[in-house]
């Protein structure tokens, strides 16, 4: 038996989906948790009315339950999240890279108010085309809207957007929010934080672990850290483009806990990529390490994705091999700014450079392995 979940919006809406048996064979614990992105959480001065109401219906079927992030934009469908006037929350959003693109579509697809720049406007085009506003530059984004996340590639980037010519710290100001979602150090995040501030607006770093695809399922970890009230604010946000968040403290922290992440991830491929390469010199056949791996201590969601791409020489971008480089860059910087010692993340940069030198920078970051077969 499965059963069916009617979620009810003001309009008198209804959507059905189906949960299998096993799914709900807990229903005394499962019931009571309505999911964080459905939870009333405040923006600015929330009115007390729920967004939804939940009804459960016994329903004898076979469907599966959806799991995709459509099914998630459904149960979301016309959210509005209002301010003490009763208005929409108005949300920017700047940078529409590989990353930036389905996080803004996500927002746009759970009903929120999006406003759109990219510094190549034509990346606009598909969100406007979703019913995106747009606006010719970072300062009129922030100035028009409540909330603005910013999405990019670099340090320098980020903090061109944030505090250059036509930047949104020069259309923002007090009552308003700024959140960081790139990969930047931590004096980045902080000089960026420094300047959102200074105009009477509020800071939060969030930048994100996840690729391409978590991205456009809305599964990203957001690791945040800055002015509390506002991540308590962008919460409901956040839920919609991400599976998880992290609230870690003062700004820096969350800089600081990706660029972690990142080496270690960085770190991991390298090692695989030797893996791949050892194993098929020895005469054994690399596709039966994937497996071997997947099925042990060792295991690991992204030795399971890649691995069977990277026998066949293929990497698919999802995580540019630039980033990962620069990621490691930093965290590098980061590791001696505290005296840590970090040679095998050190090692690893020197094979991503060696990649990028063979002009890998713009694919996968598990193209790193063509290195490894250059010094062959």
């Amino acid at each position: 038996m499965s059963w069916l979940v009617r979620i009810s919006s003001s309009s008198n809406s209804h959507h059905h989906f189906f949960l299998s048996s096993t799914a709900m064979a807990m229903c005394s614990s499962f019931c009571p948790r309505i999911p964080n992105s459905l939870r009333q959480k405040p923006i600015f001065s929330f009115p007390r009315k729920p967004l939804f109401s939940l009804s459960f219906k016994v329903f004898s079927s076979q469907a599966p339950a959806p799991t995709n992030a459509s099914a998630n934009c459904i149960s979301l469908n016309s959210m509005t999240i209002p301010l003490s006037d009763g208005s929409p929350t108005r949300v920017g959003f700047l940078g529409l890279g590989i990353m930036g693109t389905p996080m803004a579509q996500n927002l746009i697809k759970a009903g929120c108010d999006v406003t759109v720049w990219n510094r190549t406007k034509s990346k606009c085009d598909p969100l406007i085309s979703l019913g995106a506003k747009y606006k010719p530059s970072a300062e009129e984004v922030a100035a028009y809207c409540d909330l603005t996340f910013a999405m990019l590639a670099d340090p320098e980037s980020a903090l061109d957007v944030a505090c250059g010519k036509q930047g949104a710290a020069s259309g923002i100001g007090p009552g308003k929010g700024y959140v960081d979602v790139s990969t930047v150090d931590v004096a980045t995040s902080k000089l960026i934080n420094g300047h959102i501030k200074a105009t009477g607006a509020s800071f939060l770093e969030a930048p994100v672990s996840g690729s391409k695809k978590p991205a456009e399922d809305g599964q990203l970890i957001f690791l945040t850290a800055g002015d509390k009230s506002l991540y308590d604010t962008v919460a409901p946000l956040l839920d919609i483009m991400g599976k998880s968040r992290f609230y870690l403290g003062d700004v820096g922290n969350g800089a600081a806990m990706k660029l972690v992440v990142n080496m270690i991830m960085g770190s991991m491929m390298a090692s695989f990529s030797e893996g791949l390469i050892l194993s098929e010199k020895v005469g054994l056949d690399p596709d039966v390490l994937v497996e071997v791996v997947a099925q042990g201590a060792i295991s690991a969601p992204m030795y399971k994705l890649k691995g069977p791409s990277m026998t066949k020489s293929l990497y698919p971008t999802a995580f540019p091999l630039k980033h990962q480089q620069k990621d490691l860059r930093l965290a590098l910087g980061l590791a001696e700014s505290v005296s840590q010692s970090t040679p095998i993340a050190a090692a690893a940069n020197e094979l991503y450079k060696v990649a990028k030198s063979h002009g890998l920078s713009d694919q996968d970051f598990s193209a790193v392995i063509e290195a490894l077969k250059a010094k062959q």
